[in-house]
């Protein structure tokens, strides 16, 4: 017999081991207990909601509309050219954006394809972007015969890393389409340094930014050309509908004729160029000029309530929230957070699914892929199947080995809030508290 170890009968084991194991769960019951009691119980298993208030999207159009449609109708045409509906819309277009030349057209996407023809893009001409946007921001470069070369995007910023841009500059770049997307505006000084150092020309991409401010300055004055979305979607919108503009000599008194079908309207002198029509209508126009009288209050009121959830859920293990420029105005045609899968006890889908069920407008992520992960782009299939610059040897772009990592991990962990002037600071603030909700109960 060992004097350490005194023996006990199977008896005395067992009666003692449960006694102990019924005491161990005794303990983990009671702390659990005093977590679930620090802890409110998320909406999903049956608690009270984070958000308390109801979400209604305010009316986005009314009178304001209503009198420039009813002064478009009295109109003996409804022609752009001289229209005075056209005429009023670019007038207080200018008023927000001091750009000399502008030009309306049919949506975000003819703008770009005008600032893609003016900027002289041709075969094997390579554009550098953002591999997350609309396809809209590179179908003029395809359609030019151009190049898009997808740079990959600032972890929180969503947008462009001129350092990653750089590096893909080639003999053959032409351009840099700069996107500000979900409305935070790019590293401007940055891109347009880098366009300068490399002769380049910098687009500004606005179609998610209207209202958008780089260093105080209105998005669109610092790029060589610049171009605005009006689907319906955005901050302020004609059904849809587009402008591009620009200040540069080069590029500007060739805006509208590169939307208008090469026609020259103060000149004439026939066909000097070889352009789409593009042109948008007085009805259109007058929506326009209307909705440009309400931009400054959408567009304060969405960049008021991003920067508030992003006050409030700073700090919260495992999320990182939007980042944007303290000089800056981001104007949030959506907020973007990214989740740290690491650090939770469940998987995107099922956090999200629980903020839902709080109360809270989001939803996993945003586009499926990287744009140059989409089958059209997989396959080089832009023409009836075919890439004509690629099949001609004027460009060795595979898009199948395309890499941009930061934006493949920004699209798997990434969590898209629907943000509108509709909502209040209430339901910020209980959006907030969602998060920090869900959150703590996932944590690990």
């Amino acid at each position: 017999m060992n004097a350490k170890h005194p023996s006990v009968s199977r008896r005395e084991f067992l009666a003692t081991t449960s006694a102990a194991l019924l005491a161990g769960s005794a303990a983990a019951t009671k702390s659990t207990a005093a977590d679930s009691a620090g802890a409110p119980k998320l909406a999903i298993n049956g608690g009270e909601k984070a958000v308390k208030v109801a979400v209604k999207r305010a009316r986005r159009w009314g009178d304001l509309e209503r009198e420039r449609l009813n002064a478009m109708l009295e109109q003996d045409s409804l022609f752009y050219w001289k229209g005075p509906q056209t005429t009023l819309a670019l007038e207080r277009y200018k008023k927000i954006y001091p750009l000399k030349y502008a030009h309306t057209c049919t949506s975000g996407t003819a703008a770009l394809h005008i600032a893609v023809i003016a900027a002289g893009i041709g075969p094997g001409d390579e554009v550098i972007t953002s591999p997350i946007t609309d396809i809209g921001t590179v179908i003029g470069v395809i359609y030019q015969q151009g190049v898009p070369v997808f740079a990959d995007l600032g972890a929180c910023t969503f947008t462009l890393d001129p350092a990653d841009v750089e590096r893909r500059i080639t003999p053959k770049t032409k351009a840099i389409i700069a996107v500000h997307l979900c409305g935070n505006p790019c590293y401007l000084n940055a891109l347009k340094a880098i366009a300068d150092k490399h002769n380049l020309i910098l687009i500004e991409d606005c179609c998610q930014a209207w209202g958008a401010k780089y260093r105080g300055k209105p998005i669109g004055t610092v790029g060589h050309i610049a171009c605005w979305s009006l689907q319906d979607t955005k901050h302020i919108t004609t059904g849809d509908g587009g402008v591009v503009a620009s200040n540069d000599e080069r590029f500007g008194p060739i805006l509208q004729k590169c939307g208008d079908k090469g026609a020259d309207r103060l000149k004439g002198g026939g066909f000097q160029m070889f352009a789409t029509n593009y042109r948008m209508n007085e009805p259109t126009a007058a929506v326009l000029a209307a909705q440009l009288e309400r931009l400054e209050g959408f567009a304060s009121k969405r960049a008021m309530l991003g920067n508030l959830l992003t006050e409030k859920i700073a700090g919260i293990p495992g999320i990182r929230p939007h980042q944007v420029h303290p000089e800056d105005r981001c104007v949030y045609w959506f907020y973007f957070m990214r989740f740290k899968t690491e650090a939770f006890r469940c998987n995107r889908a099922e956090f999200v699914k629980a903020l839902a069920a709080e109360g809270v407008s989001c939803s996993a992520g945003y586009i499926s892929v990287p744009l140059h992960r989409e089958p059209v782009f997989q396959k080089h299939a832009f023409f009836a199947g075919h890439w004509p610059v690629r099949e001609m040897g004027l460009t060795t772009m595979d898009f199948t080995k395309h890499q941009t990592p930061e934006v493949e991990a920004i699209l798997q962990n990434g969590i898209r809030f629907t943000i509108h002037e509709g909502m209040t600071e209430e339901y910020i603030l209980g959006a907030a508290e969602a998060v920090r909700k869900v959150a703590k109960h996932y944590a690990v």
